[in-house]
């Protein structure tokens, strides 16, 4: 029996398991090619079939190109991934999720999770902006995290107010030259098992945008339903961020019923995040399909950027919600600086 020609997320499954069957430099290229191969620009397939070397792909050289081949000459049997490598896009299908419909990156739309120096990410806020808005973006929510996670040097109450005054120093920039672009005042907070958040709320109350995430005991294998309802009924949080906590080859995350916990959200009127980092892509197609049909009403997408690389991962959520069947008009993403301030608003007040 004929097997299905391998895609790119196959070809790397593949490659991986491959690796383990190998030593020294033959197993690291093999490793080196199973991540690149997640991020390849199109199907393995679709280069050989035009009479291409596999070799343009990153990270292949002759060696792995006389591998890859042979399976796209003679598909081998599927193959099921473990848990921690499951339901994860790559570039390539990425690409074929958005193509249909131009308006997916075409449309104006903002990036609702940036990290810079002021936590753990690798540059200042006002280079992370001007990235993004190079990128064509029209405002990004800045992001960095809360004091409790110490880890990625999170900030406590004093060290958000100096952020916030350079977030406003740079916006009063923006207006001067006449861009159009903002940066949004936020927060990703650390939300503890009772639902509470490790800053004082008062030091929220300034604050556009209030991103609410677990950052510890994230491989505990009981459920976190009651856990996930906390956190959405804490009255400060107005989006629930990379709700399952996955990482890809690292963890698979918390179980929960999903539709009570989606349900919650839509009941209180909170968003929920697909966060676009390759590696979270949380939530994924599956649970996002979930969320749709619990009623959540409204959708974040925040490439989780770190560097200003990673800025351009933002698709990765946008391809997820596009295979979910999420609306356009449900993603904060897609409406203007000032009516996600006024929705956030709104949030608050409904708690």
């Amino acid at each position: 029996m004929a097997h299905p020609i391998p895609s790119n997320g196959t070809l790397g499954e593949l490659l991986w398991q491959e690796s383990r069957q190998q030593a020294d430099h033959r197993r690291r290229a093999l490793e080196r090619a199973a991540r690149a191969a997640r991020l390849w620009p199109e199907e393995a397939s679709d280069l050989a079939g035009a009479g291409r070397s596999l070799t343009e792909l990153p990270s292949v050289g002759p060696w792995i190109a006389g591998r890859l081949q042979e399976w796209l000459d003679e598909p081998p049997p599927p193959i099921e991934p473990e848990p921690t490598r499951r339901g994860f896009l790559t570039w390539a299908e990425v690409r074929r999720a958005l193509g249909p419909d131009a308006d997916w990156e075409a449309r104006p739309h903002g990036d609702l999770q940036v990290h810079s120096t002021d936590s753990d990410g690798a540059l200042p806020l006002a280079d992370m902006a001007a990235a993004a808005e190079a990128l064509g973006r029209t405002y990004i929510a800045s992001t960095d995290h809360s004091q409790s996670l110490r880890i990625a040097h999170g900030m406590d109450e004093a060290m958000l107010e100096r952020h916030n005054r350079e977030v406003d120093r740079l916006n009063a920039g923006f207006v001067d030259q006449g861009s159009g672009f903002t940066i949004l005042r936020s927060i990703e907070m650390d939300v503890l098992e009772d639902g509470s958040g490790d800053m004082d709320p008062a030091a929220l109350a300034s604050l556009d945008l209030v991103l609410g995430a677990f950052h510890t005991k994230l491989r505990v294998t009981d459920d976190a339903t009651d856990r996930y309802l906390a956190a959405l009924r804490n009255p400060t949080v107005h989006v629930l961020a990379h709700p399952v906590a996955r990482m890809y080859g690292r963890r698979v995350g918390l179980t929960a019923d999903w539709s009570h916990v989606f349900e919650e959200a839509a009941r209180l009127g909170k968003a929920v995040e697909i966060d676009a980092t390759p590696a979270r892509q949380d939530l994924n197609v599956e649970l996002a399909r979930i969320a749709v049909a619990s009623g959540v009403r409204w959708f974040s997408i925040g490439s989780d950027a770190h560097v200003a690389a990673e800025l351009e991962f933002l698709p990765f959520g946008l391809a997820i919600a596009a295979l979910a069947g999420v609306p356009r008009e449900r993603i904060l993403n897609y409406r203007s600086a000032d009516e996600v301030r006024a929705w956030a608003r709104a949030v608050g007040d409904h708690d």
